[in-house]
């Protein structure tokens, strides 16, 4: 790190850094563990160039934090090109307790609400704009946020052929009809899969949000896409505080449709057999 950004960092921060370890990064973000002078730490994200919707996680952040359910980092500083918050030491005790533990935080969470879907803020998802327009009905709230955008993305990159673009579009067409019983907005992490939880003394810690009023059920569909461990158990301690309504594992598809297109605009054809099985499945249902 020069020493500009470091100069930068301890003005954000207030303090003085003694240390300053990198670990790496993705989508155009490095990542730093700092010290500082009074021996606190502190996780650092910098964008590598542009900026990278650091305004949005911090809302994000503080949006989830504001329901005090599921533990979040606290935000301790943000600018443009920045985003500092609170350091949280893994350890990876995502034991079967904890996980029921978890799984009753995140319905408590769910449950703490949103005034409306979307958010105030303009979002972010791996370095992609995620739309935010707020609205009251979810399924076409849904289908003009989360997979419209996404589609028409791979679609212009020549990642989806039209017929792809046709089933996919067939698929998400059918929100309205397969969404199940009307739901008030939950509050939601919005990108809540596994490597997004993480486990720190018996509790899984929400980090990397894209936060906003939405469906309950997308949360555990990105749970259950990429194998959260002790699943079951999540559920299992998910349902001692809330109930999910009858079928709503048969809308898992419908709810993975935008993480799997999402994975196409950033990686290509490796998840395009996902996202139309995905989309054959809502279709089926």
């Amino acid at each position: 790190m020069d020493a500009a950004a470091r100069a930068r960092l301890e003005g954000l921060l207030g303090t003085e850094l003694t240390g300053v370890r990198s670990l790496g990064g993705q989508h155009g973000v490095r990542h730093y563990q700092l010290t500082t002078d009074d021996d606190r730490l502190v996780f650092a994200k910098i964008a590598d160039a542009d900026p990278q919707g650091f305004a949005a996680e911090a809302a994000s952040l503080r949006f989830l934090g504001e329901a005090k359910a599921a533990p979040v980092p606290a935000v301790i500083a943000t600018d443009e090109s920045c985003l500092l918050i609170e350091w949280i030491n893994e350890d990876h005790s995502a034991t079967r307790e904890a996980a029921v533990a978890f799984g009753r935080e995140l319905a408590a969470l769910h449950n703490a609400g949103a005034d409306h879907f979307g958010a105030p803020w303009a979002g972010e998802i791996a370095g992609l704009p995620l739309p935010n327009d707020q609205a009251d009905e979810w399924p076409q709230w849904y289908m003009d946020n989360r997979l419209w955008p996404y589609l028409r993305i791979a679609s212009d990159a020549g990642t989806l052929s039209g017929t792809d673009t046709r089933l996919i579009e067939a698929a998400g067409a059918r929100s309205s009809e397969l969404a199940g019983r009307p739901e008030p907005p939950s509050r939601i992490h919005g990108d809540c899969w596994t490597g997004n939880v993480l486990w720190s003394d018996g509790r899984g810690w929400l980090i990397d949000p894209a936060a906003h009023g939405g469906h309950r059920e997308s949360d555990l569909a990105m749970l259950a896409l990429f194998g959260a461990p002790h699943l079951d158990q999540i559920l299992a301690g998910y349902a001692e505080v809330s109930q999910l309504e009858a079928g709503w594992r048969g809308r898992i598809p419908l709810h993975q449709l935008h993480p799997l297109l999402v994975h196409v605009c950033l990686f290509g054809s490796a998840y395009r057999e996902s996202a139309l099985a995905a989309a054959r499945a809502v279709l089926a249902a």
